[in-house]
């Protein structure tokens, strides 16, 4: 399906330098701010403390994040989880606050907020057992917020949640350089290879520059980006390779001019698609899914400037023929078949 056609190809190779230009002082800058700055990871990365509070009636998200920063967190992680009366806290280790006194300290301030005072109740479990748990009464007795559950994340656990992320990035990239190599040829693999770092990058230096938080959320956007621009470098790709099928008397600059041109309304359709519902989570999914949404906003607007002029690009300029795609036909010998 198109929404329309070019019906004259757009020489998109012939400005390749100038953008691609751009795309590496975008890329070294990315790189700067994120050895000069560094990314702002969040709890699961660092370590820190995880509450879970049941409230009374609805909780205000937003009254709850105002308390913490009162507290000294500057960018507590707040949610609802199951009900809109549960909320999960994740707090960040900060030097004023340390161990068991952080989850204290935190619901006490928590406790004010709903004009109430703290009061431990003493109850029996489903397995018999006794149980104490903290809670927030109000001037009538009746329960305004429980404490529910606390959790320390280790530094220990931080680290290996980073090594694996690593680890998951490198085999991603790995097998990207697989299917590409085995599918079409080296050439390619490596030019789509460059483009989905060059993206990812990007992504990660928004973040560092910002020091937006970088969780495990937006680790899943990054993921998800590198597998939807070798989507889009593949269709490409494919474009190419058969227009060197059909087009025998274009030169290779025009091939790819011609296979970008004829995928742009498609191009158009699928990511403006995808980037309507992305928009719908930034605007409308609350603090969860926001960085997990701006996440993929970058990367869709750069992984189709990527898959057009550096992919396209890096592959024109690694030498990329017809020969390396399509086998050339053997001549038959005028001698086969004749009768010494």
């Amino acid at each position: 399906m198109e929404f329309f056609r070019i019906k004259k190809d757009i020489p998109f190779m012939r400005h390749a330098l100038v953008f691609n230009a751009i795309s590496a002082l975008t890329f070294v800058a990315a790189v700067f701010f994120l050895f000069h700055k560094g990314l702002h990871f969040s709890v699961e990365f660092t370590g820190g403390t995880v509450m879970e509070l049941k409230y009374a009636k609805p909780a205000n998200l937003e009254g709850i994040r105002h308390t913490l920063e009162k507290v000294g967190y500057e960018q507590p992680e707040v949610t609802s989880f199951g009900t809109a009366h549960d909320v999960m806290l994740r707090l960040p280790v900060i030097k004023t606050v340390t161990g068991n006194a952080a989850s204290q300290l935190v619901f006490e301030g928590l406790c004010k907020a709903e004009q109430g005072t703290l009061k431990r109740i003493d109850s029996v479990s489903a397995k018999g057992e006794q149980v104490t748990r903290t809670a927030c009464v109000d001037g009538a007795g009746a329960e305004t917020v429980s404490l529910q559950k606390v959790e320390f994340v280790g530094p220990q656990v931080g680290d290996e949640l980073a090594q694996n992320g690593m680890n998951a990035l490198a085999m991603v990239i790995i097998g990207v350089m697989i299917y590409l190599a085995v599918r079409f040829e080296w050439k390619f693999a490596v030019a789509a290879i460059v483009a989905n770092l060059h993206d990812v990058v990007i992504i990660l230096g928004f973040f560092a520059f910002f020091q937006w938080e970088f969780s495990l959320t937006v680790l899943a956007a990054v993921l998800a980006v590198l597998g939807y621009s070798v989507n889009e470098s593949v269709v490409i790709f494919d474009r190419i390779r058969e227009n060197f099928r059909k087009q025998r008397k274009m030169s290779v600059h025009e091939v790819i001019d011609n296979a970008i041109t004829s995928t742009i309304s498609r191009t158009i359709i699928t990511h403006g698609c995808t980037q309507m519902m992305v928009l719908s989570m930034l605007f409308l999914g609350g603090p969860t899914l926001h960085y997990f949404a701006v996440a993929l906003t970058i990367g869709i607007c750069f992984g189709i400037y990527s898959s057009v002029f550096v992919a396209a690009a890096v592959a024109m300029w690694l030498g990329v023929k017809r020969e390396d795609l399509i086998k050339p036909i053997k001549e038959k010998d005028e001698t086969d078949g004749a009768v010494v």
